[in-house]
């Protein structure tokens, strides 16, 4: 969606220009138009072509999506219909791909929509979990509650995704590091020495010679290698939208060693959270239990989880249809089994949920803590390496000379 540039006149005679985010010429004229302007010219705003940094870079971060939330329960709660509400958080929207699907909410609620029905096109652009808690809002008439709850349950889940990324940079950049100083010695330095080697025909040592076979192993097998990955890319994008194959996928990430236990884990939690926020918002146990599932991030564990409504329909407790999910711990299941039997589901579920994230941590603050000692001896046997097969054939020539 691109911005124009506007030169007005208002009914004083005062000239103004003005840059606006419309769909389209006609749709910016009409802006203005209605609210009794006399439009000079329109042309395309080039200084606010938007392009992306990153090609890959997540257009609506979760950070700029809670900030719209708590200023929407603000104003709702100073009193301000729904749809000003809306036309106030979009002229502050900074981020321009939010600012495009506010604007088209927007939109839909001048037809006559809610805010949920509003917002439900967008599903995969927020979460399923958002709409049904705008739902729920706007049946019980409590929407600034129930959007408050959801921003405490969307910080929860930003700060665990951004604890989990955090955990993991250090030690891939070391990786990367050492991946880099290797390739620089195999390409560049022990290719030279053996060269100035030849010339006094002596041998190279044992650790030299070693890993310049590996660089001549890998000069070889390099072009198959960057061939069998580009295969495996194109399978994943043509696979990536068949629901066996991700299905599949996922259940390999449970199978990770120490990654699995974490992807389970952060499932459970997520499901417990969303469930519990569903339930104080008011939706029943039957419908909240669907959406909880489609809020679990790991395919597997959705599929095997998709029975749960069927289960509650033929009188089973929430318990007992999780314990037939086959995942579920069983700690888990005994709290959940006491919260059913003192009418207290909801906070006992946000008591799951609490644990496991704390576990989670645990888990991530374990495996740094292993990980970076693991990293750094690895970078010192590089180095190491390194320093002997460089040094080791200048000493070799020095008694070769003498």
């Amino acid at each position: 969606m691109p911005y124009y540039l506007c030169r007005l006149a208002s009914e004083d005679g005062r000239v103004l220009s003005q840059s606006f985010l419309a769909p389209s010429l006609d749709e910016c004229r009409q802006h203005f138009e209605d609210e009794g302007l006399c439009i000079l010219s329109i042309k395309l705003d080039w200084k606010k072509i938007n392009i992306p940094a990153i090609p890959f870079e997540k257009k609506i971060s979760d950070k700029d999506f809670i900030m719209i939330n708590q200023e929407l329960i603000a104003l709702i709660k100073a009193g301000y219909p729904i749809l000003k509400c809306i036309d106030v958080i979009v002229s502050r929207v900074k981020n321009i791909h939010l600012k495009e699907l506010l604007m088209k909410v927007q939109k839909e609620i001048r037809g006559g929509k809610s805010l949920s029905e509003a917002f439900a096109p967008y599903e995969k652009n927020f979460s399923t979990v958002y709409i049904a808690s705008l739902m729920a809002g706007e049946k019980s008439g409590n929407l600034a509650v129930t959007i408050s709850r959801y921003v405490d349950y969307a910080k929860v889940v930003s700060q665990t995704k951004t604890r989990i990324r955090s955990a993991l940079t250090y030690p891939i950049l070391l990786l990367l590091f050492s991946i880099i100083l290797l390739t620089i010695l195999i390409t560049f330095i022990l290719p030279n020495f053996s060269r100035f080697y030849a010339d006094f025909e002596a041998e190279l040592p044992g650790i030299t010679r070693a890993l310049l076979n590996f660089s001549n192993s890998a000069k070889v097998y390099f072009p198959f290698f960057i061939t069998f990955v580009i295969l495996l890319v194109l399978v994943h994008f043509k696979m990536r939208g068949k629901e066996k194959y991700l299905v599949a996928r996922a259940r390999i990430k449970l199978k990770i060693p120490y990654g699995g236990p974490i992807w389970l884990e952060s499932g459970v939690a997520l499901f417990s959270r969303t469930l519990s926020l569903l339930l104080e918002a008011g939706i029943s146990l039957l419908s909240a239990v669907g959406l909880a599932n489609k809020a679990v991030p790991n395919r597997y564990l959705v599929q095997r989880m998709r029975s749960l409504p069927d289960s509650i329909k033929q009188g089973e407790s929430l318990s007992e249809a999780l314990s037939k999910a086959g995942f579920f711990p069983h700690l888990s299941l005994d709290m959940i089994r006491i919260g059913e039997t003192s009418a207290n589901l909801e906070g006992m579920l946000n008591d799951v949920a609490d644990f496991y994230d704390e576990r989670i941590r645990t888990r991530i603050d374990t495996f740094v803590s292993l990980i970076e000692p693991i990293i750094i001896i690895f970078m010192g046997l590089i180095v190491a390496a390194m320093l002997l097969s460089v040094y080791l054939p200048i000493f070799n020539i020095i008694q070769v000379v003498q």
